[in-house]
């Protein structure tokens, strides 16, 4: 127990070494946390915009669809405000800078976590919690013990996913250094994915990123639990408590791209 203890608090110096050394400049570091949010504000309207114009979204009325928009908020923002910055693993394996890692008595992963860590997604983080705490508010939400305790847990197993998405993403960088956009195209594209009902999309794109990816259990799922609805896809309902589940899977699969990753990589030798 000591020994954990001292380690967290190695891996808590050097987190307030980097927000000290991010908040010297404070005029610029308000711009880019007021600029984060308002980029993830224009993401989130986008959904309403189209809501306007349909009345509604896959059967599914505003406050319902703010519910899904807000569990895929929360979710992303703080999945990319813990581990958001591992798509830098690319510059410190081109480099060589990850051999510093490796020689240190500590996580690897955990160290680039904290090195890397952008006090601007701080902002996005807020702002995702608190359009969820709103949208629990207007939501017609019949509560029950259950639903109080999953609705407390399931922003975590979001945040949960995308983490793992993000370390399983650029661990790709071991084998293939120029590997962002590809990352990208499925933490981006699955945030966006999951701010909408999956009901939206059809045929096998949907089956794919609902259930064969996983990105269903983020947002959709835990909107028809919160919602007491049927899914209109026809699934069992205990499907949609399985979000928790789904996040310790990807978690382990995350965990295993990790391991092998690091075994894989070579030094450049410089």
């Amino acid at each position: 127990m000591a020994e954990i203890l001292g380690t967290a608090r190695v891996y808590g110096r050097v987190l307030r070494a980097q927000i000290r050394s991010q908040a010297q400049y404070r005029t610029s570091m308000l711009l880019e946390i007021l600029g984060s949010m308002v980029v993830n504000g224009l993401d989130i309207a986008t959904v309403f915009v189209l809501f306007s114009v349909t009345g509604a979204l896959g059967g599914f009325n505003g406050t319902e669809v703010l519910l899904m928009t807000a569990l895929a908020a929360v979710g992303f923002t703080v999945g990319d405000l813990v581990a958001g910055s591992a798509d830098r693993l690319r510059e410190y394996v081109r480099s060589g800078l990850f051999d510093s890692l490796l020689v240190r008595p500590l996580s690897a992963l955990v160290q680039l976590a904290v090195i890397t860590f952008a006090l601007r997604r701080v902002g996005r983080a807020a702002q995702g919690l608190v359009l969820y705490i709103v949208a629990l508010c207007v939501a017609d939400i019949p509560w029950t013990l259950e639903r109080a305790f999953f609705a407390a847990i399931v922003p975590i197993s979001g945040a949960v996913f995308f983490a793992s998405l993000f370390i399983a993403g650029a661990t790709v960088a071991f084998w293939w250094v120029e590997s962002g956009e590809v990352a990208n195209a499925f933490t981006y594209g699955g945030r966006d994915f999951t701010s909408y009902p999956s009901t939206m999309y059809g045929g096998w794109f949907r089956d794919l990123f609902t259930l064969g990816l996983g990105f269903g259990f983020v947002a959709y799922f835990p909107g028809l639990v919160l919602l007491g609805k049927p899914d209109p896809l026809g699934l069992p309902t205990a499907v949609a408590w399985a979000s928790p589940l789904v996040a310790v899977i990807a978690a382990c699969v995350a965990a295993v791209f990790w391991r092998v990753g690091v075994r894989h990589y070579r030094s450049t030798g410089s």
